[in-house]
């Protein structure tokens, strides 16, 4: 019986420590008021700072709308840009709250690091781009070539691995930035530069003479890009990755920035759930009933972060491709609100 009383006492310790620190980030972010996002440096589309000076991109507004579900206002945010290095080491001291930068989310780190991918919001897949004039048309052919590439990522792997697993030499050339192997592919010091392929395509809009350059078909990964936190929070975790679903099911049910405030009490149920008419869904996350009413309202369904940061309305105009709602032949899909 001693024994039993023991293993109960040290089992009720356990579930007594755990809820000790459960809730920890997200407590922090509370008094704080303010959500800390790492960021990219500067990655148009994803986090770049405009003519302005203001944060813009498809991970800023995720960060925005982090903000506005948990405080019901989407301007309580603070972005950290970070490079490829210091991304996960400002995560896991504490440094930012959340990296909503542009993470492939991988089983090493989710199981290593001590991080936790919350949900994909861009899939994206790795290629090569070399000039036209270098009359290559197939990744295949680049035997001997020299690849600048950032170090310390799932790129760099990816590289090694694809080129290894075809028997072929290549010469990696390491740069600390996306700006620096941009300048580097342009002078002629790498014969090839290797990102994931949005990148690729929004660096070669931004060279001149854009039509120079050419992305070979290849695809060397898949890129599930999205938010990471750090493990032992599921409080935390549950709110970022909710904000999330919250914009994508926002877009497959048409709710938008535009029409959210035309809904009324008659609206089907799943809708009423989404914006608070129907309440309780807020308390299980900690947050107001309007939480994501006001992701919707201030920041916008996913498809309309889509369009001005990467979309029609952006400079890039990128296709939606994968990034389409399920609906309509891509990978997006919002889990229920309910």
């Amino acid at each position: 019986m001693k024994i039993v009383r023991i293993a109960a006492a040290m089992l009720l310790g356990i579930c007594i420590s755990g809820a000790a620190t459960a809730g920890q980030t997200f407590d922090a972010v509370k008094k704080r008021g303010i959500v800390q996002c790492g960021v990219s440096t500067n990655l148009p589309g994803f986090a770049f700072t405009d003519s302005k000076g203001e944060w813009q991109g498809i991970d800023v507004d995720t960060c925005r709308a982090i903000a506005a579900a948990m405080f019901g206002n989407a301007s309580k945010f603070k972005v950290v840009p970070l490079t490829t290095q210091a991304r996960f080491t400002a995560l896991q001291s504490g440094e930012v709250d959340v990296l909503t930068r542009n993470t492939t989310q991988t089983m090493s780190r989710d199981t290593t690091l001590g991080l936790i991918g919350v949900g994909v919001n861009f899939y994206d897949s790795q290629g090569i781009m070399v000039t036209k004039d270098a009359n290559v048309t197939s990744a295949r052919k680049l035997a001997g070539a020299t690849i600048c590439v950032l170090p310390g990522t799932t790129t760099e792997l990816n590289l090694t691995d694809w080129f290894r697993g075809l028997k072929i030499e290549f010469k990696p050339v390491l740069l600390d930035t996306v700006d620096e192997i941009k300048r580097a592919f342009v002078s002629g010091r790498c014969d090839g530069i290797t990102m994931d392929k949005s990148q690729l395509a929004l660096s070669r809009a931004s060279f001149a003479n854009a039509e120079k350059y050419l992305i070979l078909p290849e695809a060397l990964s898949k890129e599930p890009l999205g938010p990471m936190v750090r493990q032992g929070d599921e409080a935390w975790f549950n709110v970022v990755r909710w904000t999330l679903n919250a914009m994508l099911e926002a877009e497959e049910y048409n709710l938008s920035s535009k029409n959210v405030d035309d809904v009324s009490k008659a609206a089907p149920p799943h809708i009423q759930r989404i914006l608070g008419l129907s309440p309780g869904l807020g308390k299980g996350l900690g947050l107001d009933d309007k939480w994501a009413y006001n992701i919707i309202k201030q920041v916008g369904n996913y498809g309309e972060i889509f369009d001005r940061s990467l979309g029609a309305s952006s400079p890039m105009k990128l296709e939606r491709g994968l990034n389409a709602l399920y609906t309509r032949g891509g990978l997006m899909y919002g889990w229920p609100i309910r």
